[in-house]
């Protein structure tokens, strides 16, 4: 928006009066008033335009099935959070890693078993497992503050041999089910050719 000519021309005429004589200051001040008085209607005159484009917009419909419209806004009515817009985002941007290490450490110790499922050499196990120990024992060392660290390290050879397990058993299952099917296909099909 351009500005309003009377503030523009008001101050216009109080650089030209500061410009001159000195010697008039109750006059100066009389026309400080009358400035200041102008910039508020310059502004009243601005939110009423501002109303108006709204009022219009409103009329043509520019705000009608916008997302959301009509439902509750998330939030309303709980305990006031200062960060709350972060937590927003971390929940929105499924953002992982942010936060103390005792609380990104925790939820990795819940996780740990599926991402190490993930790895084929046992040679990757051990060296996730002994990383993940590594950060557990240099955040329980920091002195930064925020939660106590109460993630428990993992035990290397036992957490292999469940992983060992674990992997025999995926295999077992996965052979075990197209078994099952050809054993019945061909009892089927033993039973169509007039067998047993």
């Amino acid at each position: 928006m351009t500005e309003d000519p009377r503030i523009a021309a008001a101050r216009y005429e109080y650089r030209r009066r500061q410009a001159g004589s000195e010697s008039d200051r109750s006059e100066r001040r009389e026309y400080d008033a009358d400035v200041q008085a102008s910039a508020s209607v310059g502004e009243d005159l601005q939110a009423a335009i501002v109303e108006t484009e709204l009022q219009q917009a409103i009329r043509r419909g520019e705000f009608d099935n916008l997302p959301g419209s009509g439902k509750p806004l998330p939030g309303l009515g709980g305990t006031h959070d200062e960060n709350w817009w972060i937590r927003r985002k971390i929940e929105t941007e499924k953002l992982h890693g942010l936060g103390p290490a005792a609380l990104t450490l925790r939820v990795e110790n819940t996780e740990l078993d599926d991402r190490l499922d993930l790895l084929v050499r046992e040679a990757d196990v051990r060296e996730a497992l002994e990383d993940f120990n590594r950060r557990v024992i240099e955040a329980r060392r920091q002195l930064l503050g925020g939660p106590p660290v109460v993630t428990p390290t993992r035990e290397i050879e036992r957490e292999v041999a469940a992983w060992r397990e674990r992997r025999e058993d995926r295999r077992d299952a996965s052979q075990t089910t197209p078994e099952v099917s050809g054993t019945m296909n061909r009892k089927s099909r033993w039973r169509r050719l007039g067998g047993a």
